[in-house]
């Protein structure tokens, strides 16, 4: 079911949030060292271990979607670099919680280490467990943002969502905003088409 577009100016503010959060976490000290020098370009770099970190363009897409208010609880799936992660972590404020997910425990580590010396740092990073999807034990969440590519909406994250939370990801080749109401009903907007590493849920 396609749910209505959030207002215009809904839709500005999320985006100038996240403009915002962005240019107050410098993306270079989430690269590894060979790669801060193109820290500035508009580009996915390559980070190791087959994963990326993405164009600052595609970032600026997911966090506007996902609209990360001060004092929200955030998921981050797949959490590569930690960059978007410590960005989260900006947005929500000391009031808030962001757990970020990553598959490849050497990316975990050195996102751990990133984080430590990002301004304001108040974000976890776990290594994901076979198996699951996501971290249930600490469910609900305000926000779940999934940087890997599903061919649909996976329904164990919309059970994580707490009622009207939004959930955001590259779903069906599309960048998908999913709302689940009071009822549990779910409301989809699609925002065009992006390219992202699939989404592992064994």
């Amino acid at each position: 079911m396609v749910g209505p577009v959030e207002g215009a100016e809904d839709a500005v503010g999320a985006e100038q949030r996240a403009r915002e959060a962005m240019a107050a976490v410098p993306r270079g000290g989430f690269l590894p060292r060979r790669q801060r020098r193109y820290a500035d370009e508009d580009r996915p770099l390559p980070i190791g271990h087959g994963s990326t970190c993405s164009q600052p363009t595609t970032v600026l897409h997911l966090l506007t979607a996902l609209g990360a208010r001060p004092g929200d609880r955030v998921l981050d799936i797949g959490s590569g670099s930690g960059w978007t992660t410590a960005i989260l972590a900006h947005q929500v404020g000391a009031g808030g919680r962001v757990l970020g997910v990553e598959r490849i425990a050497a990316l975990v580590a050195r996102s751990r280490e990133s984080l430590e010396i990002a301004p304001g740092h108040r974000a976890q990073i776990v290594e994901a467990r076979p198996g699951v999807l996501g971290w249930p034990e600490e469910a609900p969440y305000d926000r779940i943002l999934v940087s890997a590519a599903a061919e649909a909406v996976p329904q164990s994250l919309v059970e994580q969502l707490a009622p009207d939370g939004v959930l955001v990801g590259p779903f069906g080749g599309q960048l998908c905003r999913v709302t689940r109401s009071e009822d549990g009903e779910q409301h989809v907007q699609r925002r065009g088409y992006y390219s992202f590493v699939p989404l592992v849920q064994e």
